[in-house]
């Protein structure tokens, strides 16, 4: 026999978690299918802390989604009985000579611009004022930096595990382990082929992150480019007053010349948890089956050599943990929020890009309303998939 449901969510990622818990919370007869058991390591939603941040410079679209986010994120702590977003502040630092951040070339003035229109508190510095305040950062003379006073830390594996719990216990199915093979329109609704069975839905969500480019056809794959990204720990155990949260907040850093453009945070878990560091690197496009999982020796001296010395005064020590995950990427970083081209029962929820987890939890809410409404009452409509060119419509 094959089993039916109203709703298929394909990954419970991010996004996928996200929207099995809001169809679920609204009585939505839905099915989630991972092929592992979520939250992994293999994908993009790991790594103990992510950046949420209410001003976004990506774009105009993006700061009511993530002002949602903030609000279901602080439901769900409710809902969940656990700790998932901490506020430490934000500083983002840029400087005339930037490139920008995520392809966009205006990012900083943008983000400026967001806090205006939308009343978000913030405070604009420049390099002295910097220094006055956090003296952790060592910023040139030409470089400002806007500072956030509720930007902070979500946890992405606990956000994915109190959604999923929550899902369950509002009548969501939840199959782990279980490999999608295809899926495919049929009639008026979709079939799914798994490794242990077929299933049939009126709407299909795929939200399967950086395995998306294997499910879709050439044209629609080709798409989405999947890079890889190095997360770092380094040892602040003898610095850590000038580290912790409160005295050192989450940062963005666009920097110049060869150096690209790093993001931080606290040492969130105590003198032995380190000072979290990243890069945003676009240069190489790897796959889930090549991509190199191991951080090697000589990644972890050039990012302390290039990332660390220059940039922070106080005597940081050696990095002592890393982790590797990847971007599923679009070319020009912004989401995919579509139906699929010919398949009008299936949504492609592709909003990662690096900057996607953040908006997560109110991108799930939105395809939840796709998907019993017909419609979201957030702006998607620039997330259609038309924008890449002549493909054929729904």
């Amino acid at each position: 026999m094959v089993d039916h449901f109203n709703t298929i969510v394909l990954g419970l990622g991010a996004v996928g978690s996200a929207a099995l818990y809001q169809l679920a919370r609204r009585g939505d007869k839905v099915l989630g299918i991972d092929q592992f058991e979520p939250p992994h390591t293999l994908g993009s939603t790991h790594g103990e802390t992510r950046i949420t941040r209410k001003a976004i410079g990506e774009g105009e679209l993006f700061t009511p989604i993530s002002l949602r986010g903030y609000e279901i994120f602080r439901q769900l702590e409710s809902e969940g009985s656990r700790e998932l977003l901490r506020i430490t502040g934000g500083l983002m630092i840029s400087s005339p000579t930037s490139g920008g951040i995520h392809n966009t070339a205006n990012f900083f003035e943008n983000t400026i611009s967001a806090a205006k229109k939308y009343d978000i508190r913030h405070d604009v510095l420049d390099a002295e004022a910097i220094r006055k305040r956090f003296p952790q950062f060592k910023v040139r003379d030409d470089e400002v930096a806007y500072y956030e006073y509720d930007s902070g830390v979500l946890s992405p594996e606990s956000c994915v595990e109190v959604q999923l719990a929550l899902a369950e216990k509002l009548g969501a199915q939840i199959h782990k382990n279980e490999k999608v093979l295809e899926f495919s329109q049929k009639g008026s609704g979709v079939t799914v082929t798994t490794s242990n069975g077929i299933y049939q839905a009126e709407q299909l969500i795929v939200a399967a992150g950086p395995w998306l480019p294997k499910l879709l056809e050439q044209e629609l794959s080709s798409i989405f480019k999947i890079q890889r990204q190095v997360q770092f720990w380094f040892d602040v155990q003898t610095c850590y007053e000038q580290f912790k949260p409160g005295a050192f907040p989450v940062f963005i850093w666009e920097l110049t010349g060869a150096c690209q453009s790093m993001y931080g945070f606290p040492a969130m878990e105590g003198a032995a948890g380190g000072l979290k560091v990243g890069t945003e690197g676009y240069n190489k496009v790897v796959t889930v089956d090549t991509v190199e999982r191991e951080v090697s020796a000589d990644e972890m001296a050039e990012t302390y050599a290039k990332q660390i010395q220059p940039f922070f005064p106080a005597a940081v020590g050696p990095c002592f943990k890393s982790r590797v995950c990847l971007y599923t990427t679009t070319p020009d970083t912004a989401f995919v929020i579509d139906r699929l081209p010919g398949s009008p029962s299936i949504i492609v929820a592709s909003p990662c890009s690096g900057h996607g987890f953040k908006h997560s939890a109110a991108i799930g809410e939105g395809l939840a309303e796709l998907v019993l409404d017909g419609q979201s009452r957030l702006d998607f409509s620039e997330f259609k998939l038309e924008r890449f060119g002549s493909l054929n419509p729904v």
